[in-house]
């Protein structure tokens, strides 16, 4: 990407021009909302993977109480392999749905 200046380097006087500065000024503007946009989409993404993570842990906490149960009445084991393909899936499709790539 080139410098906006950059671009004026042999025409230095027309940086002078009204018209050539409100350029500039615009080209200023727009770096600065790409910046902030940036910032929003990963701010999002972070929000996203939190929610995630706090479903992840819901889910965790969920499987250790049914263990605690399952060894205070014996009541039968809890099937791991199934909870593991359930978390895994719900990962992916939420990442798929909200277009994060792990």
């Amino acid at each position: 990407m080139k410098n906006k200046l950059d671009i004026f380097k042999k025409a230095q006087d027309l940086l002078d021009e009204p018209e050539v500065q409100a350029l500039l000024d615009y080209c200023e503007q727009l770096e600065d909302e790409i910046v902030d946009y940036k910032f929003e989409k990963e701010n999002n993404k972070q929000l996203i993977m939190l929610d995630m993570l706090k479903e992840v842990i819901k889910g965790c906490n969920a499987i250790e109480k049914e263990q605690m149960e399952h060894e205070r009445f014996g009541f039968e084991a809890p099937n791991y392999q199934a909870t593991i393909s359930n978390l895994k899936n719900y990962i992916l499709e939420r990442c798929r749905d909200e277009r994060i790539y792990l």
